[in-house]
């Protein structure tokens, strides 16, 4: 693999990852459906508290059509309260186990920035995708930890922590700014053998609305990665503060946001409606069949 001093890949864009054993194919984006295990997320906290929950999401995101589920025991939002990595642990093992046994096809990743949570759950479970909403600033021990493990990792940048990222986030260039940071990240990431990296710009982690839309609007500069890149802006308040309504009353915001994000090379959607993020996928790839 050619990697530039920067990080930045000179071969053709990777277009699969290796879960488990098992290649999942991006030759067409395909959809990671979110599963909180906690009760204080911001859109859907509390509703999968109990076994026979979290097998109906589970079912739902397979049936609707989603490749990857990715499960979260930590609250990520703004302002969110801390929680030990034990209860991050009771909380997130009993799930993956329960998708694992019921659902061998689908990927799994597991949402977390702490190592010791990473070793725990695949020692239990089995391997799983990571995603490091830190992208390794919360926990020194995070890639080395996937590096001797040999999973997927999702490099996600983030400006401060979850409780400290919307205080007065500032850069000199948003998009710039981010892409060299992940991109040093990256360079380590190769430089400890690790391949499979996904790149995520990390919208809502420590960036304003008008940095989020601006970091959309140059979404495309991430394609110097040549490195599957994730986009998460479900449901996020860059939709509901924008337009004056609530997180329950944006998915038409969702949807059109994720239709730029494919535009602009997008590979991998995270969502929590499946089925219209799967439907945009499907519009998007028709449009692009047009194409001379």
């Amino acid at each position: 693999m050619l990697i530039r001093k920067d990080g930045l890949n000179l071969e053709k864009k990777k277009r699969s990852i290796n879960l488990n054993g098992e290649l999942i194919w991006l030759n067409e984006p395909v959809v990671m459906g979110i599963l909180n295990v906690t009760p204080d997320s911001f859109f859907d906290g509390g509703k999968y508290q109990n076994e026979d929950a979290v097998l109906k999401r589970a079912e739902q995101i397979v049936e609707e059509g989603g490749k990857i589920i990715d499960i979260g025991a930590y609250s990520t939002r703004p302002g969110a309260n801390d929680v030990s990595a034990k209860e991050e642990i009771d909380r997130l093992l009993p799930a993956v186990k329960l998708i694992r046994d019921r659902f061998p096809q689908v990927g799994i990743s597991i949402d977390t920035f702490r190592a010791e949570v990473v070793q725990e759950i695949v020692k239990e479970a089995g391997l799983c995708m990571v995603n490091d909403i830190s992208g390794g600033t919360m926990d020194e021990k995070m890639f080395e930890t996937i590096a001797q493990l040999k999973v997927p990792y999702v490099l996600m940048h983030i400006q401060g922590t979850p409780q400290t990222m919307q205080e007065q986030p500032q850069y000199d260039d948003v998009a710039r700014d981010v892409i060299r940071d992940l991109a040093a990240k990256v360079n380590h990431l190769h430089r400890l053998g690790i391949s499979d990296v996904i790149i995520d710009p990390g919208f809502g982690f420590g960036k304003t609305l008008d940095h989020n839309y601006e970091l959309l609007n140059r979404l495309d500069a991430f394609e110097e990665f040549r490195l599957p890149l994730l986009v998460g802006v479900s449901r996020k308040s860059m939709i509901f503060r924008l337009l004056g309504i609530t997180p329950q009353e944006s998915l038409s915001g969702t949807t059109a946001l994720n239709m730029l994000a494919l535009q602009a090379g997008a590979d991998i959607l995270r969502v929590h409606d499946v089925k219209e993020a799967v439907e945009t996928v499907k519009i998007y790839e028709k449009l692009k069949s047009t194409l001379k």
